[in-house]
């Protein structure tokens, strides 16, 4: 079985080992409010999480060059091609 194969056929045991491990804990066992709580706790530290990387991203990118800069500086370049 090549590489490939065997890492999905490893993560799809592991995703349905997942599946009912976390079955079990929210309903056959007295843990089931804690994951519960932890679950949400996760998805709603994951969210904030990527809300304040794109706000990072957007905070600290430069803004887009003017369309008339680019076009001089274009014509700047083919002026300087053009002379050498």
């Amino acid at each position: 079985m090549n590489k490939d194969r065997m890492l999905g056929v490893l993560v799809l045991t592991g995703s349905l080992a997942g599946v009912v491990i976390y079955g079990w804990l929210m309903f056959f066992s007295q843990w089931a409010m804690f994951t519960l709580q932890l679950t949400v706790f996760v998805v709603v530290v994951a969210v904030f999480g990527l809300t304040a990387w794109i706000g990072y991203t957007l905070a600290s990118t430069p803004p887009p060059e003017p369309p008339e800069r680019i076009e001089n500086f274009d014509q700047q370049e083919k002026n300087t091609r053009t002379s050498q």
